[in-house]
């Protein structure tokens, strides 16, 4: 289905954003990949897809880094058809005792970088299919786009604005053939919650069984997680012509958190 088309996922080596990566390779996209981690590993499994991969090591932090991974991607396959703002970071404390270097961090990376990949793929999306435009933006948000959770106070607001920047996006491109929407999920099991369940087995002196019964349980009444592949499979619907006029969605995989 995505056949020539070029999708460049942030934050792609692991977890989630390496989920959608292999999603849109299985229909046949090129990928440009972004992120730390296991970079040859991750890559090797979406070439084995069959499709061109590339990599770029830009720090999501930084906009000349990113202004330079988008160039890049373009001088690799012509341009970004499909752009995948997934790279994100987690900080917990209270408000009061929050590092402003980790506030600062967590909003450049979970907020500010989306803006700045958005801001450079749109015009080549723009002027794709002969000025019709087409393209997909699909920001991976969080449940905590849509609800807050104590301590996270950093987190909950780059998601917020990741929900808003989702809708300002879909509206501003809403007559062209350019859709954005986000992806909304609960708990998914990544890198990045397996410290969470981690500490609350430490903290509490319990098997990681355990811990992670009851941190599915605080929040989400299906007591599973929600899988990269499913996340993969949502990001390939928004491509697909099924998905040509679903705009602005904030779309939740949470197993009923939101439903209470």
């Amino acid at each position: 289905m995505l056949k020539g088309k070029t999708a460049l996922v942030t934050g792609s080596t692991s977890g989630i954003g390496l989920g959608i990566a292999k999603a849109l390779a299985k229909e046949g996209a090129n990928i440009v990949m972004n992120g730390f981690g296991d970079i040859e590993g991750s890559q090797a499994e979406v070439a084995a897809l069959g499709v061109k991969v590339a990599y770029h090591g830009a720090d999501m932090s930084k906009p000349a880094e990113i202004e330079a991974m988008m160039a890049f991607a373009a001088a690799q396959f012509g341009q970004v058809d499909i752009l995948v703002n997934n790279a994100g970071i987690q900080h917990v404390a209270r408000i009061e005792n929050f590092p402003v270097e980790r506030w600062d961090a967590i909003i450049a990376i979970n907020l500010s970088s989306a803006f700045h990949a958005t801001r450079l793929a749109l015009p080549a999306m723009q002027a794709a299919d002969n000025g019709k435009g087409w393209g997909r933006i699909i920001n991976v948000a969080s449940i905590h786009g849509l609800v807050g959770s104590a301590e996270k106070s950093a987190y909950v607001a780059a998601k917020h604005g990741v929900v808003g920047l989702t809708k300002v996006t879909a509206l501003e491109n809403a007559t062209t053939g350019v859709t954005c929407n986000a992806i909304c999920p609960g708990w998914v099991l990544t890198p990045l919650v397996q410290k969470q369940v981690d500490a609350k087995a430490l903290a509490q002196g319990i098997s990681m069984a355990e811990a992670t019964k009851q941190l599915l349980g605080e929040k989400e009444p299906s007591l599973q997680f929600t899988t990269p592949e499913e996340l993969g499979a949502l990001a390939v619907f928004f491509c697909s012509p099924a998905g040509v006029n679903v705009r602005g969605v904030a779309w939740n995989m949470d197993g009923g958190w939101t439903a209470q």
